[in-house]
């Protein structure tokens, strides 16, 4: 059975753009609209299966036409964003409404790079139409029942296989870590994890969310905003203090490192060993060169692929505690199943729980 998508942009090279790319891989029925009004039209005439929207349009905007789509004909909508820091604040507003996911507006001349998002489209597209519509839960509350921030206050600096050796000594300076790895439909999961996250939670949390360098940064800042713990994006060397949160800078990946003076967490170039940046099957191996598997504690969230399942299982095989997210909650059960299936001592509960029991955890 084909996929019915509805591709929603007011450039009409845009959309013979689009249309191209699901016409050629074949299995899609495709509509068009021209702008937000046109879509909820055509979305309760037609029912698609995903809609693609963009989000600059003239009459209604995505942002006005995704919060109506949420509200009255949920469907799973993918965001055309750009990569500016713009795009990806305004991004963020519509995952919090409940968008499955984004797909980046070719950059440049558009005919000529249009190729380059094609196969990201056509995956993301097919996963959007296998999920169920997520909504981000009690947002409004979390916010109001968060420490309050000041954006301006802090700068926000800061082959697969186990490793050759495992640390067996506790480290003085830092005992552990919280290690939290999340894809398509990851800051959902991470609203709901971060903020329950204490003052007094004082075990360093490490994100790393696949996600472009631009919107890890948004990512980061929004966090901190919201949660009680100060969240930081990781640009450069940055000694791991407690009580503090970690997100890896996008494009490229991070490791834990051991130096005299402390352990830290050092952003290095994407490896073509690991699909997936930045890595969490990177993060944690190195972690491991550091921390024995019980000073560990992991939680791998929504996600397609497996990133993070074979060493965050083998974590949970030495010891360690480890969390994966549950398919009720998950937008995208990949990465969480592919770590379920592969340790039975990984536990599974849904996102809005995790927190509790990860505060639980020594």
């Amino acid at each position: 059975m084909s996929i019915k998508v509805l591709v929603v942009d007011d450039s009409a090279l845009m959309r013979k753009l689009m249309r191209g790319i699901f016409d050629e891989a074949g299995g899609f029925e495709v509509r068009i609209a021209r702008d937000g009004q046109d879509a909820l039209d055509k979305i309760a005439e037609d029912k698609p299966d995903v809609v693609t929207l963009d989000i600059n349009m003239p009459r209604m905007d995505g942002i006005t036409a995704l919060s109506h789509i949420m509200s009255t004909d949920p469907v799973p909508v993918l965001m055309v964003s750009s990569l500016t820091e713009e795009g990806a604040r305004v991004t963020f507003e519509a995952l919090e409404l409940g968008a499955f996911d984004y797909v980046p507006k070719p950059s440049g001349t558009i005919s000529l790079s249009i190729e380059e998002i094609a196969q990201e489209v056509l995956k993301k597209t097919k996963q959007a139409a296998r999920s169920r519509v997520k909504r981000a839960r009690n947002l409004r509350q979390r916010i109001k029942q968060s420490k309050p921030r000041s954006t301006g206050s802090k700068a926000l600096d800061g082959s697969i296989s186990p490793p050759v050796s495992v640390a067996t000594e506790p480290l003085k300076e830092v005992d552990g870590l919280l290690l939290v790895g999340s894809s398509t439909g990851g800051p959902r999961s991470l609203d709901l994890l971060i903020p329950q996250l204490p003052a007094t939670y004082d075990r360093p949390v490490v994100i790393v969310q696949h996600m472009p360098a631009t919107f890890t940064a948004v990512m980061s800042e929004r966090l901190n905003n919201l949660s009680p713990l100060n969240v930081i994006e990781v640009s450069k060397l940055t000694l791991i203090e407690r009580g503090k949160v970690y997100v890896a800078q996008g494009d490229r990946d991070i490791e834990v490192v051991k130096r005299p003076n402390g352990v830290f967490l050092q952003p290095v170039p994407s490896s073509s060993d690991y699909i997936w940046h930045p890595s969490v099957d990177r993060l944690v191996w190195s972690a491991l060169e550091v921390f024995t598997p019980q000073q560990l504690n992991c939680v791998l969230l929504t996600g397609m692929g497996d990133d993070g399942a074979k060493s965050m299982a083998f974590i949970a095989d030495k010891g360690g505690k480890v969390i994966a997210e549950s398919e009720e909650t998950c937008a995208v059960y990949g990465m969480p199943r592919a770590l379920a299936e592969r340790s039975p001592r990984v536990s599974s509960l849904p996102a809005d729980r995790v927190a509790s029991k990860v505060r639980l955890w020594r």
